[in-house]
């Protein structure tokens, strides 16, 4: 392959591809023709550390090689089979996925991938319970279908707020507090302050469920303080509320724990899941119904469905994923980069570059906030982000950039020595901006 190969790889791109959450006339794609493990490549062999695992999604890593030839291996014994049959592949997924969760979860609806599994989870809830309000978080984003983009409460939902029946609340994030607070503890106990009277304002008995995303990703990755998640637990138990938990980006490794919220000591109702779950090598998701809300549909039908739900190629590529990861200690790998590498590494960054707000994170799911002013908090622009991701890409480092923050989420199977690489190229192209 060749420079020729990644200008006709790029001159295809813009002529005939339209991008997600783009203006298409200003688009100039980083062209990536290969992978492994966490490296990726474009035609002419420039590499580059992948510190974004593309979205957040390759946990496992590029081009695996027990999940490549589960794909191979399925692809040669059935390619696609209607979700109405039952399929061995499809229940030993389901089967893999149900190992993972909390007692007391019976089946699994499984998606095309996290939008989908949102928007599911919420007419699960809205039918179980009768009622018709979802309560989410502003600092959230579960994708880009009708209902899950409306519950969103970043940027996105705006032009595509159509349809209502959703209410928003703030959450905790005690660097940019809406609640004057000053410890975690003020932070979480106010922010449950404000979520209980948002739900005794719209009219408790009119709440199907509290959405939320167990640690926020795109929004900042807000690691909730102590308590927090509990005390929403029973706000939603005191009200009759289901508890719906967006493990879409948090779930399958990413937090160094097989869900993010087995670090918090919360069980929810339903569980949104993708990206990890495969590492997004054949598009997937889900929704785990705990048994309560499984028996509603024992002889009520439930009126949804997915011409590719259960996907055989999917469902191979799960089944893989989760075995290799449970042998090869991927997620405990994830927990020890995070305590041992990233954590120690970005905490020295925070305090030598004045750059940096705060860093916060758990396992490979990291932040840093970037800053004009320490004291001020005052958010760097767009331009300095752009630098930023100039300077990382011309030291073969590929960052994942959201608003005024840097996420440092490279994939699981990330080594030492390639966190620790990568962490010198980001405090390089930080110091040189700074």
């Amino acid at each position: 392959m060749t420079t020729d190969d990644d200008a006709i790889a790029l001159r295809l791109d813009r002529d005939h591809v339209f991008h997600s959450w783009s203006a298409q006339a200003h688009l100039n794609p980083l062209v990536i023709a290969g992978g492994l493990g966490s490296t990726v490549w474009d035609h002419a062999g420039r590499r580059y550390l992948d510190f974004s695992s593309q979205l957040v999604n390759t946990n496992i890593g590029h081009q695996h090689p027990r999940v490549v030839a589960a794909i191979q291996e399925q692809a040669a014994t059935l390619t696609t089979v209607a979700p109405a049959t039952a399929n061995l592949t499809r229940g030993r997924a389901a089967e893999r996925v149900l190992s993972h969760a909390p007692d007391g979860f019976s089946s699994v609806f499984f998606t095309n991938g996290g939008a989908d599994a949102n928007e599911n989870a919420i007419r699960m809830a809205r039918l179980h319970t009768g009622r018709d309000k979802v309560v989410s978080a502003y600092r959230s984003y579960h994708g880009n279908t009708g209902a899950a983009v409306v519950a969103t409460g970043d940027w996105r939902r705006v032009p595509n707020e159509y349809a209502r029946a959703h209410v928003h609340h703030f959450g905790p994030y005690l660097y940019r507090s809406e609640f004057w607070a000053t410890t975690p503890e003020q932070e979480s106990e106010r922010a449950l302050h404000h979520l209980e009277r948002v739900v005794q304002a719209e009219g408790p008995t009119s709440v199907a469920a509290i959405l939320l995303e167990t640690i926020p990703g795109t929004a900042g990755v807000l690691v909730p303080p102590p308590g927090y998640l509990a005390g929403v637990r029973a706000i939603a138990d005191r009200y009759g509320i289901l508890l719906i938990l967006d493990e879409v980006m948090a779930g399958f490794g990413r937090t160094g724990q097989w869900f993010a919220f087995d670090s918090f000591d919360v069980v929810p109702d339903l569980i949104t899941f993708a990206k990890g779950v495969n590492s997004g090598y054949v598009p997937a998701g889900g929704v785990i119904l705990s048994e309560p809300i499984a028996k509603t549909f024992d002889d009520r039908v439930f009126p949804g469905g997915l011409t590719y739900s259960g996907h055989p190629l999917a469902m191979g590529s799960i089944v893989a994923a989760l075995d290799a990861m449970a042998d090869e200690g991927i997620v405990e790998n994830a927990a020890a980069i995070g305590r041992d590498v990233l954590g120690p590494g970005l905490a020295e960054l925070a305090a030598t570059n004045p750059l940096v707000g705060e860093v916060r994170g758990l396992g490979v799911f990291w932040a840093v906030e970037l800053v004009k002013d320490q004291a001020t908090r005052e958010p760097v622009d767009a331009a300095l982000m752009g630098r930023i991701k100039a300077g990382a890409l011309a030291r073969g480092l590929l960052p994942f950039l959201a608003d005024n923050r840097v996420h440092v989420v490279p994939p699981c199977v990330v080594t030492p020595d390639e966190a620790a690489t990568g962490l010198g190229l980001l405090t390089e192209v930080l110091a040189e901006v700074a």
